[in-house]
């Protein structure tokens, strides 16, 4: 399934679509697409509704993020090891974790603010998993049970912020509208080899970024297994799970976002998003 939530920042119905592409909406089946939502067996109920009874929804509504009151925002640096050499960092031995403040989430086609005097925003397409189970000390081999299905994000990056400024990376990495996700969360039924998905990024219409997740230092089973020694994993929270090559500050010389720029980004099943860069504003 592809769920979604479709409106107005702050005012977003429960949504899905369809086989043909097309938006129904759900609101008279669940309240939300958030935690309650999330576990096997709310979903296997929402796998046996007769979809095409559903109401369709007319126009082109906004996508806000396809996830609801989201937990926890985790983050994994250095996933790829291309990427870690354009970056000048060794490939780390064991996952390099860090987090995106809840703060920074919004829809997919949403506007990219940068920060107040930023000179270095930086762009990173990555795939996105999303609990679905309560998830302490899983093991690897059964890690994937807990996850309720797979997204698009764009782990925008000030790196000034997160690099030259001392502490963690975190200061880097949620500020507002800097976590893109969406447009659909797909159910994990329907992405059977989270580790065979192809990923790309454009800015201003030329391919910076072209990846695929079978790269990965770590996969996903081992992402979740991981950070679940470290933290209680919740139903809602997400994963975002590092980026392939392509970024700006790897480019020579180092290129990075302003003013007016799009970025347009997807992976293989997942949907695409589309970012207009702005100013700052209060």
């Amino acid at each position: 399934m592809k769920l979604v939530r479709y409106g107005n920042p702050g005012k977003e119905k429960p949504g899905l679509i369809d086989d043909n592409g097309q938006l129904r909406d759900l609101s008279a089946l669940v309240k939300d697409i958030g935690p309650e939502q999330l576990g096997d067996a709310a979903l296997a109920k929402l796998r046996k509704q007769k979809i095409d009874k559903l109401p369709l929804v007319k126009g082109k509504p906004r996508f806000g993020c396809p996830v609801a009151n989201v937990g926890k925002f985790i983050a994994i640096g250095l996933n790829y090891a291309d990427h870690a050499a354009e970056s000048g960092l060794p490939v780390p031995k064991e996952p390099v974790v860090f987090t995106k403040a809840n703060s920074c989430i919004q829809g997919p086609n949403d506007p990219v603010m940068l920060p107040k005097g930023s000179v270095k925003t930086d762009w990173e397409v990555e795939l996105g998993v999303v609990i679905g189970t309560r998830a302490r000390y899983v093991p690897q081999k059964s890690a994937l049970d807990y996850v309720a299905g797979y997204c698009t994000i764009n782990d925008i990056s000030e790196r000034e912020y997160q690099i030259e400024r001392g502490g963690t990376w975190d200061k880097g990495k949620g500020c507002d509208t800097f976590g893109p996700i969406g447009p659909w969360l797909v159910t994990r039924d329907d992405v059977p080899n989270p580790q065979k998905l192809s990923m790309w990024l454009d800015l201003n219409g030329k391919r910076v970024q072209t990846g695929n997740t079978k790269t990965m230092i770590f996969s996903v089973a081992k992402i979740v297994s991981y950070v679940s020694q470290f933290m209680t994993l919740m139903p809602g929270d997400v994963i975002t799970t590092g980026t392939p090559p392509g970024v700006g500050m790897g480019m020579k010389p180092p290129l990075f976002l302003k003013k007016g720029d799009v970025m347009t980004l997807g992976i293989e099943g997942l949907g695409d998003q589309r970012q207009e860069v702005v100013p700052f504003k209060l």
